[in-house]
């Protein structure tokens, strides 16, 4: 379950103990080169010790600054035809049911009694043996529920009908489902379809042919959360919006590489704009990673942007990356229900998570199964 970043007066990031508020300005420039990535002139290459003087520098990258501004003329023209003739209706809250109950004997994280909003824990999670033993097997789960979440998206299902199955699934194997009640949720998972970025509240809407969805499962099993992603396609979906989710999947995935014990966060954010930037996919910069263990969410702060963030990881310690890629803006615009984030201008959002646990030479995924 993504967390939310907020820009303070002094530029520097900040993390909101809310999930909504005001959107972050984005530094980036979103959506340039969608779909396709962007290759440079053979003639503009250096060989060897050749260099650019200064005034033919000035000159490249003015032209380099015209070929950018004509390609993303271009690719919002392209949109707007694709927004005319393919968009899907924009979403709309559907009938939201109570919440579902959990048996007494299944142990609850210390958030469940409570509707405020919990602070998010300055501690980094390192863990010993047997910490890392349990943050396998939450983790392990987790990935099966979302497994089987995936086996049901099909039109004419509501997201409703998946977080009961996701519900069930959890308390059968005695566990929690981590989002139910976390500041007053009111689900066991996150359901987000379409222009929805992430924290969407499953209700009576029924999926339709075309959409995607992203389903965000967490567990809590003796007393450690595992937190994993995915987006999923509904029956036949646009050629556009599966090139998005599948820049998506890439884009956590090298950021995932880059990771190992001593390695700076912040090359997490730049793998991952990196590679969207390829495509002119817009990275949103309001939602972020977050330590995860016995604390659903605390230090340290996954940002997925380009970034100076100080800090490097350590061997034992477990994290969440969770990028959110945007075909078109990434100002989001929250809900009424204080939960359902979506793009600004409807356009579609994909999202990819994993809980990674730093080694000495690398990161092994957790929520694999």
């Amino acid at each position: 379950m993504v967390l939310t970043a907020s820009l303070t007066h002094t530029s520097f990031l900040k993390l909101s103990s809310s999930f909504h508020g005001e959107v972050s300005p984005s530094s980036s420039t979103s959506s340039l080169f969608t779909g396709s990535p962007l290759t440079l002139p053979r003639s503009t290459t250096l060989h060897g010790n050749q260099s650019l003087s200064r005034k033919h520098f000035v000159v490249f990258a003015r032209k380099l600054a015209g070929l950018e501004e004509a390609m993303k003329i271009r690719r919002e023209r392209e949109r707007q035809v694709l927004t005319k003739s393919k968009r899907s209706p924009p979403l709309r809250r559907g009938r939201v049911s109570p919440r579902l109950p959990v048996p007494d004997h299944i142990p609850r994280p210390p958030y469940a009694a409570s509707e405020i909003l919990p602070e998010i824990s300055s501690e980094y999670q390192i863990h010993d043996s047997e910490g890392i033993a349990n943050m396998r097997a939450s983790c392990e789960l987790a990935a099966r529920v979302l497994n089987y979440a995936g086996t049901l998206v099909r039109p004419s299902v509501t997201t409703n009908e998946i977080d009961k199955a996701v519900h069930q699934m959890i308390i059968d194997a005695g566990a929690y489902p981590s989002p139910l009640g976390y500041g007053g949720f009111p689900k066991s998972v996150c359901t987000s379809v379409n222009e929805c970025m992430c924290h969407g509240i499953p209700d009576s809407r029924q999926l339709q042919n075309g959409d995607i969805i992203n389903i965000d499962v967490t567990v809590y099993l003796n007393g450690y959360h595992g937190d994993t992603s995915k987006t999923f396609f509904c029956g036949e979906v646009s050629d556009e919006m599966k090139n998005l989710v599948v820049v998506t999947q890439e884009c956590l995935e090298k950021g995932i590489a880059v990771c190992k014990d001593g390695a700076p966060f912040r090359k997490i954010g730049k793998r991952i704009s990196e590679h969207a930037a390829k495509y002119g996919y817009g990275v949103v910069e309001r939602f972020v990673g977050h330590g995860v263990g016995k604390v659903f969410h605390s230090e340290p702060i996954i940002l997925h942007h380009r970034n100076n963030k100080a800090g490097c990881m350590v061997e034992g310690q477990t994290f969440t990356i969770e990028p959110i890629l945007t075909l078109g803006s990434t100002d989001a615009v929250t809900w009424p229900d204080n939960w359902t984030t979506v793009t600004a201008d409807g356009c579609p959002a994909a999202q990819f998570e994993h809980t990674i646990l730093i080694t000495r030479t690398g990161a092994e995924i957790l929520t694999t199964c």
